[in-house]
């Protein structure tokens, strides 16, 4: 038998003056949600809020574990949340553009589930190994699947923002979705760009591995992106199998 345990942290960083990331954990419902706004300040901020309250809402109704009758919550929450930001567009015509990237993992028994759209990422830190359990929505990361560019020139290519995938942009909608089983310690890492674009695996990797309580952990992640200039919002959710004794 396992148990969830949850901590999340969102910073502005040093150069913003607003934070269009927004997170939410609910350790009750194992379930925890990581967005990244996009669409100018007002905008942004409230796209990616759009998309936690839709996870919330989703999970916290009584029949979201419904196998039988209804959708996957997880696509529920995607499509949900797709819908609420492309009606207020539609009412609020000022807003167009606006969007999110958004992780949303959920736990159930043994078992893991996450959705994902764009370029905020989901990793994996298992035995002392961090695997990216997610692929970015983007232009460049198309270019190095095809081998145009290297790692090390996609990490400071000039069009690395342009995503091509993002929850509110298109009445239709694709998400990845990822299964797997989970393992008494796993530790899993959501983050916002501003985490991945300032901070290498290796001081990541560093960070998750000590015996800091999540708290600490999420504060030393912020702390190394906002060290390498914090260019942009950072916001980090670590969420750690723990065993029942």
């Amino acid at each position: 038998m396992f148990k969830i345990a949850c901590h999340g942290k969102s910073d502005v960083g040093l150069k913003r003056t607003n934070n269009e990331d927004s997170f939410a954990v609910e350790q009750n419902l194992g379930v925890a949600v990581l967005a990244d706004g996009m669409g100018g300040a007002a905008a942004g901020e409230l796209a990616s809020r759009f998309f936690t309250r839709a996870a919330l809402e989703v999970f916290s109704s009584a029949d979201s574990n419904d196998d039988s009758n209804n959708p996957d919550p997880i696509e529920r929450t995607f499509t949900l949340a797709n819908r609420k930001i492309l009606d207020h567009v539609k009412e609020n015509p000022e807003h167009r553009g606006m969007g999110c990237t958004a992780e949303l993992l959920a736990f159930k028994g043994p078992r893991y589930c996450l959705g994902h759209v764009g370029d905020s990422r989901t990793y994996l830190f298992r035995n002392g190994q961090l695997t990216q359990l997610t692929r970015d929505h983007s232009f460049v990361q198309d270019l190095l699947d095809k081998g145009v560019i290297t790692p090390e020139e996609a990490r400071v290519h000039r069009f690395r923002h342009v995503i091509l995938r993002a929850v509110g942009t298109s009445e239709s909608l694709s998400v990845d979705v990822m299964r797997g089983e989970v393992a008494s310690g796993d530790l899993f890492l959501q983050c916002s760009d501003g985490l991945t674009d300032m901070v290498e695996d290796d001081l990541i990797v560093q960070i998750l591995a000590t015996g800091d309580p999540l708290g600490v952990k999420a504060e030393k992640l912020i702390s190394a992106a906002n060290a390498a200039g914090g260019y942009d919002n950072v916001t980090v959710v670590l969420s750690e199998v723990v065993p029942v004794v």
